[in-house]
C-alpha cells in the first residue's frame, strides 16, 4: 500500500511539473493515471498480481504519469524500474527528454540509462586492428575508410561507440568488422575492459531506471536475466504495449535452411583442421568432438535434404511458400526432429569451448593475427548457423497432433533456391506467463490503442491475461475536444474496395477531398493501389509527395517546408505511415483514409491463426480480422489531433463503415468526432 508520506511526495512533485511546464493545461486524465498506476504497483488491487492495461488517449501525457507514479515508489521499495518500449523514437524521446526532464524537477536521486543489444555497438580493439593492419581486413572497395577519423571522435566523445550515435552511417560489411560480438569483445581481455558495450553494460548496475525495447526484454527474460535485475526486483512499464504479441511472437519463432547445408558443414570440417594444427594438442580432443558432432548433424539432414527435393515440385508449383496444414510435417522430417534438436545443441556447447580456447590463446598473442581473426570470423558464422538449426528443430520435434500451437512452413528462395524451413508459436500466453507475469513484482502495460472495438479482452487473450484475477483495466480518453475541433465524413461511393472499379472512383473522388489551402496525409491500405492512383492524380494538376519516391524524412522535410509557407501539401503513405507518425497543428488538417486497413490473410502465420479459430468452432474474420483491423483505424485517425489545439477533417472512402454489420462497431471505437455520413 502507498504510505501517507509516499502520497504526498508523488502530489508535491507533480505540482512542481505542473509549474514548471510551459502552457500547462490541468489533466484530469492524467491525475487518474497517476492514482490509478499508483495503487496497482502498490498492491492496493491486489497483493501479488500487480498488473495493469491501460488505454490512455493521445494527449494524456502518460509518460509523465507513469514516470510519477512508479520511480518514488519503486526508489522507496528499493526496487528498479524497467521501461520498455517497441519503437526506437519513444526511447529517445523518454532518455534525451521525458527523464532528463523528470529526474531535473522531481528532486529525486536516480539514475537512468539507455540498454541495447550489444550488436549495437563497435568494439574500439577492433577499430583499432582494422586501422593499424588495413591489408588484413580490407577489400579494394573500402579500403580508404578513415578508421583514425572514427576512433578520434570516440576519445574526444563526439561519438559514443554505438551504431546509433555515429555522425556517418557505415554500411553494414563495415559495422560487422568491428561490432562487439562476444567472440572479439572479452570482458576478461584487458585490451577490452573499456569497450563501449562494457562500459554500456557497467551503467546498468548503477542505473535505477533502464529503458529498453521489447525484443531485448524477452532476450533478457528467456536468458534468465543476464543484462537485467531479477524479475521480482523489477517494476516493469510496457509502453506501446499492442506490439508485444507480435514481437514476442517474431522472438520465439525460428527459421533455418533445409537444403545446401553440406557446403557450410564441409567449411567446419576445414575450419576444424586449421585449429587443430593452431591450438595446442590439450584442446585436440575438443576438436575432434566437435568435428564428430558436426560430421553427424550432416548425415542426419541429409535425409531431411532428400526428402524436401521430393516435395519440392509439388510445394512449389506456383508459389514461393507452403504451409503445414495443423502442422503436420513429412513423416521423415517429422522423424529427425528430435535427433537434429539434440544433435545441433550438443554441437552449440562445443563450439563455445572451441570459441574459449582460441580467445585465450589470441589474448595471450600465441597466434598469427590473421589467420585467428579468420577463423574467429568462421566461427562465428558457424555458430549462428547452427542456433538456427538448433532453434528450428526445437519447435519441429514439439508435439502438435492433439492441440495445434505453432504455424509450420517453408520457403523457397528463388535465387539460391535453398528451401529454409520456419516455425513460428500461434501464441505467446504461456511464455509470457512464465517469463514475466508470474515472477514480476508489478507489470504496467500501456498504449493508445490497447482495445480493439473498446473492449480488453482481445488483449488480454493475447498476452494470456485471463488466468489472473488481479488485472486491472483502465481506459482514460483523450483530453481533446475532438467533437469541436474535428469531424468524420463518410462520402456515398458506388462501389466497394473489393470491386475492380475502386480505384477508378477513388481516382476521380478524391480531387474532391484534397483542398488547395491545408496539409493532407492520404493512407492506402495497399502499396500498388496508391501508385496507381497517384498516377492518376498527378495528370490533373496536383503535386503529391509519394512514400518510396524518397526516403520517409526527405518527404517530412519537405513537407514541412511546404507547410511552413503556406503551399498546399500532399503526402501519400501505407500502413506504415499510420502510425509512429507526428504531423502537429498546420502540418495536418486534413486525413483521408481511402479503405479500411484490413489484413488479407496470406501469411503462413495468418492462415494458421485463422485455421485454429476454425478449428474450434469460431469466426476467424470476427475475432481475429475485424478486431485487428478496428485497432488499425484507430491508429490511422490517432493521425490528425496531436495537441489540444489542432483541428481538421477526416475522410473514410469506404462504405463498408455503413453497409457491413461490424461497420457501427468500428465508427463506435473512434474517437468522438462529430460525423457526417452521406448515406
Amino acid at each position: 500500500m502507498l504510505s501517507d508520506s509516499l502520497k504526498h511526495q508523488i502530489r508535491d512533485i507533480h505540482s512542481r511539473i505542473k509549474t514548471t511546464l510551459p502552457l500547462y493545461q490541468p489533466r484530469p486524465g492524467q491525475n487518474l493515471l497517476v492514482a490509478e498506476i499508483a495503487k496497482i504497483v502498490s498492491g492496493s488491487y491486489h497483493r501479488h498480481e500487480r498488473i495493469g492495461l491501460i488505454e490512455a488517449g493521445t494527449g494524456t501525457g502518460k509518460s509523465l504519469a507513469y514516470m510519477l507514479a512508479v520511480i518514488p515508489y519503486a526508489l522507496s521499495q528499493k526496487k528498479k524500474v524497467v521501461i520498455a518500449t517497441a519503437t526506437v523514437a519513444l526511447q529517445e524521446q523518454l532518455v534525451n527528454k521525458d527523464l532528463p526532464f523528470f529526474q531535473q524537477h522531481s528532486k529525486l536521486l536516480f539514475e537512468f540509462s539507455l540498454v541495447k543489444g550489444r550488436q549495437r555497438y563497435a568494439c574500439i580493439e577492433r577499430m583499432r586492428q582494422q586501422q593499424k593492419h588495413p591489408e588484413l581486413f580490407a577489400t579494394a572497395a573500402d579500403a580508404a575508410f578513415d578508421w583514425q577519423k572514427l576512433l578520434d571522435s570516440w576519445q574526444q566523445r563526439y561519438w559514443l561507440g554505438d551504431r546509433d550515435t555515429l555522425a556517418t552511417p557505415l554500411s553494414e560489411d563495415l559495422w560487422q568488422r568491428i561490432v562487439a560480438d562476444p567472440l572479439h569483445c572479452h570482458k576478461t581481455d584487458r585490451r577490452h575492459m573499456n569497450c563501449p558495450f562494457h562500459l554500456a553494460r557497467a551503467e546498468v548496475s548503477n542505473a535505477d531506471v533502464l529503458v529498453v525495447n521489447h525484443a531485448l526484454l524477452l532476450a533478457d527474460l528467456a536468458s534468465g536475466n543476464s543484462i537485467l535485475p531479477q524479475a521480482e526486483d523489477s517494476l516493469y512499464v510496457i509502453d506501446e504495449a499492442h506490439h508485444l504479441p507480435d514481437i514476442a511472437r517474431d522472438f520465439f519463432a525460428a527459421q533455418a535452411q533445409l537444403s545446401h547445408n553440406s557446403v557450410w558443414l564441409e567449411k567446419a570440417g576445414k575450419t576444424i583442421q586449421q585449429l587443430i594444427t593452431l591450438l595446442p594438442a590439450t584442446v585436440m580432443k575438443e576438436l575432434l568432438r566437435f568435428d564428430d558432432s558436426c560430421n553427424e548433424l550432416n548425415s542426419l539432414l541429409k535425409p531431411v535434404e532428400r526428402s524436401i527435393a521430393e516435395f519440392k515440385t509439388r510445394w512449389f508449383a506456383d508459389k514461393t511458400e507452403y504451409r503445414f496444414t495443423d502442422a503436420a510435417l513429412p513423416k521423415l522430417v517429422q522423424q529427425q526432429a528430435e535427433p537434429l534438436a539434440q544433435m545441433s545443441q550438443k554441437a552449440l556447447v562445443q563450439l563455445e569451448r572451441v570459441q574459449q580456447h582460441l580467445q585465450e590463446n589470441i589474448s595471450e598473442q600465441k597466434l598469427p593475427l590473421k589467420q585467428s581473426f579468420n577463423l574467429l570470423q568462421d566461427l562465428s558464422h558457424l555458430r549462428h548457423k547452427i542456433e538456427q538449426q538448433q532453434g528450428l528443430w526445437h519447435l519441429y520435434a514439439m508435439e502438435q497432433e492433439k492441440n495445434v500451437h505453432q504455424a509450420r512452413w517453408v520457403e523457397l528462395n528463388n535465387q539460391s533456391q535453398n528451401v529454409v524451413g520456419h516455425a513460428c508459436p500461434l501464441g505467446v500466453a504461456n511464455k509470457l506467463e512464465q517469463l514475466l507475469f508470474n515472477d514480476a513484482f508489478a507489470v504496467i502495460m500501456c498504449s493508445a490503442t490497447l482495445t480493439a472495438l473498446n473492449s480488453f479482452q482481445y488483449i488480454k487473450y493475447d498476452l494470456g491475461l485471463n488466468r489472473f484475477e488481479g488485472v486491472k483495466t483502465l481506459q482514460v480518453t483523450s483530453p481533446f475536444a475532438y467533437a469541436e475541433k474535428g469531424k468524420i465524413v463518410i462520402p456515398k461511393m458506388k462501389t466497394l474496395p473489393t470491386e475492380q472499379a475502386y480505384t477508378d472512383e477513388l481516382s476521380t473522388l478524391l480531387p474532391n477531398y484534397l483542398p488547395k489551402d491545408q496539409a493532407s496525409l492520404v493512407l492506402f491500405a495497399s502499396y500498388w493501389q496508391m501508385q496507381q492512383v497517384a498516377e492518376n492524380i498527378r495528370k490533373k494538376g496536383f503535386s503529391l509527395l509519394v512514400q518510396g519516391e524518397a526516403s520517409r524524412q526527405a518527404l517530412l522535410q519537405l513537407h514541412a517546408e511546404n507547410c511552413k509557407h503556406n503551399r498546399c501539401s500532399i503526402l501519400f503513405g501505407t500502413q506504415s505511415f499510420s502510425e509512429g507518425l507526428d504531423l502537429p497543428g498546420k502540418l495536418l488538417t486534413n486525413l483521408v483514409i481511402t479503405k479500411l486497413p484490413f489484413a488479407v490473410p496470406t501469411s503462413p502465420l495468418e492462415e494458421a491463426l485463422a485455421e485454429a479459430i476454425t478449428r474450434k468452432g469460431g469466426n476467424p474474420f470476427l475475432q481475429l480480422t475485424v478486431p485487428a483491423t478496428s485497432k488499425k483505424l484507430v491508429q490511422a485517425c490517432g493521425r490528425l489531433l496531436r495537441q489540444e489545439q489542432d483541428e481538421g477533417q477526416i475522410i473514410i472512402l469506404d462504405r463498408r463503415l455503413v453497409t457491413k454489420s461490424y461497420g457501427t462497431a468500428m465508427l463506435n471505437a473512434l474517437p468522438p468526432f462529430q460525423r457526417h455520413i452521406e448515406y
